[in-house]
């Protein structure tokens, strides 16, 4: 029977090498199993190690160089962040700052699916489908901001343009596991794109949470091909770079380009590899963001306008706080990093 997250029967254990039948127990047991070994032998001598520090290290050097040529276009196109009126003074001053720095992270990502499919690399067709069906989106939204102001497109609109691009990408992540779970891909990877989204609220933020999640997952999570490790490792490196220049006090910003990009890929990774139950530990922060936003709003419906948070997402209640950019953004990343770890530890644990 297949069950993505339990197996009503206990697999024996792979004393040969491959993917361990345990592991396989948190895994949608139609996820095929001939792809890494686990755990990853992570030895500096090992060419696959050697393949991921390289294409992180060239996606770094290659966006460091261009972003501020890209910067400068943008402000050349006049490409400001438009900022909501009801955000703090402090964000207001940030009016202006260039967006859609997403698109120069999302090419080189695209440039390492595209080499890695050159080269014979299974596996670099999920993410790269994602990538280009969340920056479709996140680029008509910032477009439509800069045309129309804060609001860009209506939720009622986008929502469902979000649903149908999904879609494929999660059919193509599914691969040859169970089209049963079509439609719990798909909300991973519209839910995904959204917590990310509504995540990128300060400097720095959402892109070393989104470094976290995706290094955590191509490189310590079973199943990832070469081909997806060469994508998340390009988007890892490249947003390493763009972080430089997104930190405390930004010179760019992501965008719903960047944002949306980042999610439709890292639920296509993860979709791949088995781990849909995974993703919302591997993203912990990323969801309590979310969920901030969702029981501040139901909880004011039902109050007639009682809040629990003094704003959401819940990155703005701790900066009303007197928290800076900086402590927030830390503070959030070391969580990132545990719930990632709580992730791989889950996996180790059933191994």
């Amino acid at each position: 029977m297949v069950c993505c997250g339990l197996r009503f029967s206990s697999p024996p254990r792979n004393h040969g090498g491959g993917t361990p039948g345990g592991v396989r127990s948190l895994r949608c047991s139609a996820a095929p199993s001939s792809r890494a070994a686990w755990p990853p032998n992570l030895s500096s001598m090992n060419p696959a190690v050697l393949f991921d520090v390289g294409t992180f290290v060239i996606a770094f050097v290659i966006a460091l160089g261009l972003y501020p040529f890209a910067i400068r276009s943008m402000r050349r196109a006049r490409s400001g962040q438009v900022i909501q009126e009801e955000l703090p003074e402090t964000h207001q001053v940030k009016a202006g700052t260039p967006t859609g720095g997403g698109i120069l992270f999302i090419a080189i990502a695209l440039l390492g699916g595209l080499l890695a499919m050159l080269a014979g690399h299974p596996g670099a067709t999920p993410a790269v489908a994602g990538l280009l069906s969340g920056g479709f989106i996140g680029l008509l939204d910032d477009v439509s901001k800069l045309r129309r102001g804060s609001i860009g497109i209506p939720a009622r609109l986008k929502f469902p343009i979000q649903l149908v691009l999904a879609i494929p990408v999660a059919w193509i992540a599914l691969g040859t596991q169970s089209l049963w779970w079509l439609p719990v891909a798909v909300l991973a990877v519209v839910g995904t794109a959204n917590a990310v989204n509504i995540t990128d609220g300060m400097d720095g933020l959402a892109a070393g949470l989104s470094i976290i999640a995706v290094g955590a997952t191509v490189l310590f999570l079973p199943g990832a091909p070469a081909g997806e490790k060469a994508v998340g490792m390009a988007l890892c490196g490249a947003l390493a770079a763009f972080l430089i220049f997104n930190r405390y006090p930004a010179r760019v910003f992501m965008g719903d380009t960047g944002a949306l990009a980042i999610g439709f890929a890292l639920a296509a990774m993860a979709i791949q590899q088995g781990w849909i139950l995974l993703l919302p530990i591997v993203g912990l922060v990323f969801v309590l963001e979310t969920l901030s936003v969702i029981i501040q709003v139901a909880y004011f419906k039902a109050t007639g306008g009682r809040r629990i948070f003094t704003m959401t997402p819940i990155h703005y209640t701790f900066h009303h706080e007197g928290w800076s950019e900086n402590r927030i953004a830390l503070t959030f990343w070391g969580a990132g990093v545990v719930s990632a770890l709580i992730a791989i530890a889950l996996v180790r644990m059933l191994a």
